[in-house]
């Protein structure tokens, strides 16, 4: 059977929580689908991964902030390149239209 899906699918309802789906992973790998629909990381709290990172959002409209209070702002196309350990946090997300991210963790450098 071959891996198959619709990355634009929304469950019935939507969760109060952000929704992580992977959908392929191998040992050096890991591609997940995230769909937010106004969440954001809670004040003062800190994502610092051990793999690289590289999102895409593909439809909505998200802020990212990074520890030395810089930020981006993305929306539906953009995408950005977060290396390891380099501390960030997600500052909002959208709910109309939800945002559907698509991430690729692992060693991308």
């Amino acid at each position: 059977m071959v891996p198959s899906g619709n990355l634009f699918s929304l469950p019935e309802a939507l969760p109060d929580e952000e929704v992580f789906e992977d959908l392929l992973a191998g040992p050096s790998v890991r591609i997940e689908r995230i769909l937010s629909s106004g969440q954001a990381t809670p004040p003062g709290t800190w994502l610092d991964q051990d793999d690289d990172e590289w999102v895409a959002l593909l439809q909505g409209e998200a802020t990212l902030e990074y520890d030395d209070s810089s930020r981006v702002s993305l929306r539906a196309g953009d995408w950005v390149f977060i290396p390891a350990h380099t501390r960030h946090r997600v500052a909002s997300t959208s709910s109309d239209p939800v945002c559907f991210w698509l991430a690729v963790h692992g060693r991308l450098r």
